[in-house]
């Protein structure tokens, strides 16, 4: 083989190489925001039921203790 043709196979190993390099991250990242959509909406859902527990408190009129001022203000 000539020195053009070693040329040409060394890049395309080198393509090869940096394509399975992307390849590999690319699936990574995948994983990656597939897990934080998955925390996202286990988060909002939470979020939801805190907001609706409080509304509910707000409505019956409770005062929880930790929501009171200190009697010296």
């Amino acid at each position: 083989m000539d020195q053009n043709g070693h040329d040409v196979e060394r890049r395309l190993v080198d393509l090869e190489t940096a394509l399975a390099h992307h390849i590999k991250v690319n699936d990574e990242l995948s994983d990656i925001v597939a897990d934080q959509s998955k925390r996202i909406e286990a988060l909002e859902r939470r979020v939801g039921m805190l907001m609706q527990r409080e509304a509910e408190r707000e409505s019956e009129g409770i005062e929880y203790v930790a929501d009171q001022r200190p009697p010296h203000w």
